[in-house]
């Protein structure tokens, strides 16, 4: 399709005289450019995020952990690296540069997919204390930003994006409102990095800090939920504070979902905050009026696909990111007689009641009965007391009932395509010039805001929070 359309452009190019018509501005001129990031996008997503990963696998003996978790080296980090390398090396070709500009649009549309993933129904099974905690930090968290943002006189569009991230969900919450509150690009390198350097300390002392002060899966799950920014991270301190189970996981998820759903909120938030009593003079001005003409609207974009999805438009309305638990399955997907008898010979190794009870009902009906066996089915799987076989047989027994709805997966596809060109097209504009002209307060304002969020949610964990939620 790519080729197809350079030929095309080019053919054009050759037949006509080119010129500063519309279809020359918008079509033939950012052409070169677009096909250029996509390129590159593409590159990105299916070669060099797979290389990262399978050379940070064969660093493990070495490293004693996966780099590219530990340093978040996905796609979105990649190609934002990758624009920045480019630009402070070699330069944007001069073919490219008209394309290069269309970046920040191309992101604003893969914001308003971003809406379809997320469900209200989700929120409903969260239960009140986790929403009421997570609300209290997420909003305290951005309101102290914004508050030091002013101490430190730092631009609105810096503080804006600053304290999305820091507040809300990492890189993702980075990505979506940038546009809202006009973010440079070096104000979002300053914010993505921010989050990252300051979620890998935590991954490390997070656990440390819980098993020295005795916190049970509940309280740490809370804890890990709450004050680490970004979703792997949340994941990786989890995992390493409960290593043969998925209990202090489960709680940690159930936290970071809450935190993630408020996302459009703050996005609704920031975009009236931004625009408000803005006239270009600095005089006071009618606020509706401002926020009428100048809201974004890929927003609201953002907000009509959130309530689509919360509707059951694209999945089952209790799905979280488009995955939902169904054991309405094929009967061809139903665990083999030989694979229930590899795990009826392993069933004396598993010890817990509520495992052997799960995995009992597993043996019996060939499948996973509910989502609450799903949940400690995982648990079991991640304690790694069967042998790699039959562990592999439950992943195929966890994977027949958890489902992820096409049109999701769809959407999917494209909010990674859609990330990988805008973000690498962003990274084209940051140049280590502009960095250093920025100067590190954006760093000190993050580094003050989550150490005070750990902190303080710490404390309050330890005196509300005990086994349950």
């Amino acid at each position: 399709i790519c080729g197809g359309l350079a030929i095309f452009g080019a053919i054009l190019n050759l037949v006509r005289k080119p010129g500063n018509t519309v279809f020359d501005r918008f079509f033939l001129q950012p052409l070169p450019g677009i096909l250029f990031l996509l390129l590159l996008a593409m590159v990105i997503r299916w070669y060099a995020e797979p290389l990262v990963k399978i050379i940070s696998k064969q660093l493990v003996p070495v490293l004693g952990f996966k780099i590219y978790k530990v340093l978040n080296l996905n796609y979105v980090v990649l190609g934002l690296l990758a624009g920045v390398v480019i630009t402070n090396t070699a330069g944007i070709p001069k073919f490219a540069a008209a394309g290069v500009k269309t970046a920040r649009f191309v992101l604003k549309m893969g914001v308003i997919m971003l809406g379809a993933r997320y469900s209200f129904a989700e929120l409903a099974k969260l239960g009140v204390y986790s929403i009421w905690l997570i609300g209290f930090f997420v909003l305290g968290t951005v309101f102290f930003v914004l508050w030091l943002g002013s101490i430190f006189k730092q631009p609105k569009s810096m503080v804006g994006v600053l304290s999305a991230g820091m507040g809300v969900c990492g890189v993702s919450a980075t990505v979506a409102v940038a546009p809202v509150v006009k973010a440079k690009s070096e104000e979002m390198a300053y914010t993505i990095g921010t989050i990252l350097s300051f979620g890998i300390i935590c991954m490390f002392v997070f656990p440390t800090v819980g098993h020295w002060a005795g916190m049970n899966a509940t309280q740490f799950g809370a804890w890990a939920g709450t004050g680490i920014l970004n979703s792997a991270q949340v994941a990786g301190a989890a995992l390493a504070y409960q290593p043969d189970g998925i209990e202090t996981l489960k709680v940690a998820e159930i936290f970071n979902i809450t935190r993630v759903l408020f996302l459009p909120i703050i996005v609704l938030w920031l975009a009236i905050w931004f625009v408000r009593g803005e006239d270009g003079n600095g005089e006071t001005v009618n606020v509706l009026k401002v926020v009428i003409e100048k809201f974004p609207l890929f927003v609201l974009g953002f907000i009509l696909m959130f309530a689509l999805s919360s509707t059951g438009m694209f999945a089952p309305a209790n799905h979280y990111k488009g995955k939902f638990f169904d054991n309405n399955i094929k009967e061809s997907k139903l665990l083999s007689d030989e694979q229930i008898g590899a795990l009826k010979g392993e069933a004396e190794k598993v010890t817990k009641t509520d495992q052997k009870a799960a995995l009992a009902l597993l043996i019996e009906n060939r499948k996973i009965m509910s989502r609450d066996d799903d949940a400690v089915i995982r648990g079991l799987i991640n304690s790694k007391v069967m042998s790699k076989e039959a562990d592999k047989i439950l992943k195929s027994a966890h994977k027949a009932v958890r489902h992820t709805a096409k049109k999701i997966k769809k959407f999917r596809q494209w909010i990674t395509l859609l990330f990988a060109f805008g973000l690498t097209g962003l990274g084209m504009q940051i140049t280590l010039a502009s960095i250093k002209q920025a100067g590190g307060q954006p760093l000190v304002i993050g580094g003050i805001v989550g150490t005070l969020k750990a902190v303080f949610s710490l404390i309050v964990i330890l005196l509300f929070v005990q086994e349950t939620i």
